[in-house]
């Protein structure tokens, strides 16, 4: 029933996505303010600032923006103060920001708050609360073919042997969210390169740049031919140019800093969400507790390859391979592609229902593959898959 639900809601925010804004005639005025967890400093955080002024110069709506926010109750003060300054609608993008969001949605039931990455708006069931995630796990995977295809290349030209496609990834924090995006990416660098491995290292801060580096000189150094990851700084991808090993970011382009190396880059493009909720309030509407954007809503986005770094076809090989997602011809976390300490999955209970209590109690395997953010918007995978080695365990 919940998979049946999301899928509805799905195409009813499809479709009114795909339709020009159109406030009601007594549409409400919205005044929307924005909680950040760093500033435009921050890859993560510039593209969600960028994403909602873009939201409200095209609405038309008066927005505030408050950045450097920590996860803690800093986060509630925040959202009380853009309600004391009129805001009647109030986004925040970290997910340690939860439980203080949910807290203000509690005292401030007059404003709609949603949140960015959160787990819990469709257990504690406030009218007023709601999470947004996106499918970037197909943004991933779309790297990881870029990444394959370019490993490819370095065998056949001599640069590697096969078994030396080891792909490194600099991990933000062991939670799911991670798990999934360097799951998914690797997923995709296998699609085209069945020979390789990867190595996963975590810096457990979501912006560190000199972690985040030392992450990379960590990986290079294990013999890794080639970088990703999710983290919010440069850090990597410089350290990745000065050594000439090919790397794929997130959240932005880093073509300009790093020519000779940057492949591609995937990102959520929050603004078609941010747009549909505050027409939601502006025209008395219900936002959904859970909203997942796709390929089809412009929520998951690549950048421009770099012909320069990137292997010879990859442009149109990418088209080819997000033509298969979209119809939904190709699955990402189809389980015929990996194992688990051996054994393929046939079944496995997540944690979908946060309550805090970390007991699993959904199945999310059907159909021959995970369904990975439709019983939630926020990702659930947390499997380490045979073929990733964490090597801080």
């Amino acid at each position: 029933m919940k998979k049946i639900i999301a899928l509805a809601l799905a195409l009813v925010m499809a479709f009114a996505l795909a339709c020009p804004t159109v406030f009601a005639d007594d549409a409400v005025t919205v005044k929307a303010g924005f909680i950040f967890l760093h500033d435009e400093n921050s890859t993560y955080d510039l593209n969600f600032i960028n994403a909602a002024k873009e939201a409200c110069e095209k609405l038309g709506i008066e927005y505030l923006l408050k950045t450097g926010i920590p996860e803690g109750q800093e986060c509630y003060d925040a959202a009380a103060e853009l309600v004391d300054e009129g805001c009647n609608f109030i986004f925040a993008d970290s997910f340690g920001h939860e439980p203080f969001l949910i807290q203000a949605a509690k005292e401030f039931p007059e404003v709609q708050f949603c949140h960015a990455t959160g787990t819990q708006a469709h257990t504690v069931e406030l009218p007023n609360y709601h999470n947004a995630f996106a499918s970037i796990y197909e943004g991933r995977f779309l790297g990881g073919v870029a990444a394959g295809l370019k490993l490819n290349e370095m065998i056949e030209s001599g640069a590697i042997t096969a078994d030396q496609a080891k792909v490194g990834y600099v991990g933000a924090f062991p939670y799911a969210e991670v798990v999934s995006g360097f799951t998914s990416f690797f997923l995709g660098v296998r699609y085209i390169c069945p020979e390789a491995t990867m190595e996963v290292t975590f810096t457990n801060s979501w912006y560190d740049p000199t972690l985040e580096k030392e992450g990379a000189i960590k990986l290079i150094s294990n013999g890794c031919v080639l970088i990703s990851e999710h983290a919010d700084s440069m850090g990597a991808p410089t350290e990745c140019e000065a050594n000439g090993i090919p790397f794929v970011f997130y959240n932005g382009s880093a073509a300009d800093a790093c020519p000779n190396t940057f492949i591609v880059a995937s990102r959520i493009n929050w603004a078609p969400y941010m747009e549909f909720a505050m027409n939601c309030v502006a025209n008395g509407e219900e936002i959904p507790y859970d909203w997942t954007g796709t390929i089809a809503t412009d929520s998951v986005m690549m950048t421009e390859v770099n012909e320069q770094a990137a292997a010879a076809g990859t442009v149109e090989k990418l088209e080819e391979v997000k033509a298969a997602l979209a119809s939904g011809e190709l699955k990402v976390f189809d389980t015929a592609t990996f194992t688990v300490n051996g054994e393929t999955l046939t079944e496995y209970l997540a944690d979908v229902d946060d309550m805090g209590d970390f007991v699993p109690e959904t199945n999310v395997i059907a159909d021959g593959y995970f369904h990975e953010s439709e019983y939630r918007s926020a990702p659930y995978f947390d499997l380490f898959i045979d073929g990733i080695t964490n090597i801080d365990a």
